[in-house]
Formats: C-alpha cells, structure tokens, sequence
C-alpha cells in the first residue's frame, strides 16, 4: 500500500464527498439535481467540517489551549463531530442537548467520550424556546467550568469551513451548476458554500430550506417542528438574506416522506433535512427547466433517525 493513502488521522478524512445524480424522484420535465454525500465524513455529517473549523480557529488564536474543555448546545450531529474532533485532539467536551434529538446522535457523543446535559422538550418538537434553553445551558456551564465556548449560532469560524463544500461542488460539476439548496440551521453550510459558489458564478441561485411549520426567515412565527438540525425557531446570527435568491418552507411531514423515498427508491438514505433539501431542489429544478444543474446537500446519514418516527 503506498504511504500516500495512509491518513495521519480520522480528521484528515473530512471533506472531499461524492457527488451523486438523482433519477427516480425527480421528475419529467425538470433539470438535474445531484446531491452531495455528506454521510461520507467520518461521522455520517456535514457537521464534520464545521466542528472541524471551529476549533482549530480557536486553536490557532488561543481561544483553546493544550488540554483546555469545550462546551456546545447542539441537535445532535454538530455534537458529535465536536465529540470526534476533541476526542482526536484530546480536549474534554460537555454537550449540551436534548430529548427532542435522536437517541443514536447522543449515544454516539457518548461513545466517542463527551459529558452530556439533557434539556427536556415541549412533547418531541424543536421550537425556539428549546433552543434558547440549550444556549443558556450550555453559556452557564462555560462561566462556571472556563470552558471554550464553541457557540455554534455566533461561531462565523464555521463558514471558512464550508467555503471547501463549494470549492468541491464547483470542481465535481465543472462549473456547471445553476442553482444551490441547502437548509438553515446555523445558516454557516449556506453562507460558506453559497458565497463560494456565488463568487464563481455571479447568476447561480442561491436557495435556503427551512420548516414550513417555522418559516422565520420568510416572515412566519416560530413554531414546533421535527426536522432535527435545521429551524432554530428565529433568524439566527449569520444569516444574510443578501445572498439568497428565494427561501422555501418544507413541512415535516413531507420532508419526511422525501427522505424515506430517497432512501427506497434511490437508495440514499438520510435523514430529515436531506429529504427537506430534495423537495426543494425538485421545485427548483422544475423552476430552472430540462438544461439545468440543481445541487443540494444530503446533510448527514439515516442511521442517526432509526429510532425516531422517521424511520420507525
């Protein structure tokens, strides 16, 4: 085997996914739509690259020292890539979460060795008030133990991290995309990604998901829903509503369906906000006609679902 192919760490595989064309949920008529494989990172998630990013920024400006703790309020993935990048780097990590995510997400920042807290949520649903309660758990207990605060809604680190997402989708279609979709959670895959692209080709559209059932960046109130990473519950931080051409609400229920037909039909299988992110790339590429290039992101692996309704 050549030196070559030997990776120094688990962390050297982030990144670099496949790039995979749909055919039997799109229909006659539309454009192409591919989906990034993002369930190809180390732990099944996107999120790879951002807890990735986040802490050797901090590493690189002495925000976080040698043997220093970490603390993060997450949905699950981002939790968990923050547990295999500290684990890898050996740094302590507190997770704060909830009962709102998926069993599979916590019992894997267990097992790769973080400290958890669990917030309690109104019957399942993620809302706003769920999420500000994890961000005032999470920014208590870094006042109380001096942790490093990763606090991924304020974190702008994080975009520098997906601006590689664009780089790879720009390289894998040969500059010929027409439209990006991606949904918003941190908003930090959209804006790294999206600005990218935009950077490369001025006229791509540029499309955010969210949950229909919580459509605050087009204006709705905020309410319950159940796409697990997406859908803070309020306009977060690093959104910019400058770069994005048209925002599309998805409801639970049918992001749910997608993603079981990706899953049957396609045999990509994810989880919610992937199946979020297809339905909207669907409309898009029946927007933009037969000639088009749609690219989405499948945001993570349906392994971490199995227990929830999703694929129950």
């Amino acid at each position: 085997m050549s030196s070559s192919k030997i990776r120094a760490s688990i962390l050297d595989c982030v990144g670099n996914t496949p790039l995979i064309e749909l055919h039997r949920v799109v229909p006659d008529g539309g454009g192409r739509v591919l989906v990034k494989l993002e369930s190809q990172n180390p732990t099944g998630s996107m999120k790879d690259r951002m807890a990735l990013a986040m802490i050797e920024a901090a590493e690189r400006d002495g925000r976080l020292v040698p043997g220093g703790r970490v603390v993060e309020y997450t949905g699950g993935s981002t939790g968990v890539s923050l547990a295999q990048t500290c684990a890898a780097k050996r740094y302590p990590l507190h997770i704060v979460t909830s009962d709102a995510f998926s069993r599979e997400k916590r019992q894997h920042m267990e097992k790769l060795g973080a400290s958890l807290t669990l917030i309690e949520s109104d019957s399942g649903g993620m809302d706003e008030s769920l999420t500000r309660h994890m961000i005032e758990a999470a920014r208590r207990i870094a006042e109380e133990t001096g942790a490093f605060w990763t606090d991924q809604l304020n974190n702008a680190d994080q975009v520098q991290g997906y601006r590689a997402l664009g780089e790879e989708i720009w390289s894998q279609t040969e500059g010929r995309v027409d439209a990006f979709v991606q949904s918003v959670g941190t908003a930090g895959s959209l804006m790294g990604g999206g600005m990218t692209l935009r950077e490369k080709h001025p006229g791509i559209r540029i499309v955010a998901v969210e949950p229909a059932e919580s459509a605050v960046l087009s204006g709705g109130v905020t309410g319950s829903h159940q796409i697990e990473g997406v859908g803070a519950g309020f306009v977060v931080p690093l959104w910019n509503r400058s770069i994005v051409d048209e925002i599309v609400g998805i409801a639970t229920e049918d992001a749910m369906a997608m993603a079981r037909r990706i899953a049957a039909e396609e045999t990509i299988f994810a989880g919610t906000s992937t199946g979020a992110n297809v339905s909207a790339a669907i409309r898009v590429a029946k927007q933009l006609g037969p000639d088009s290039t749609t690219v989405t992101i499948a945001c993570d692996s349906g392994v971490k679902y199995l227990s929830t309704r999703l694929y129950q």
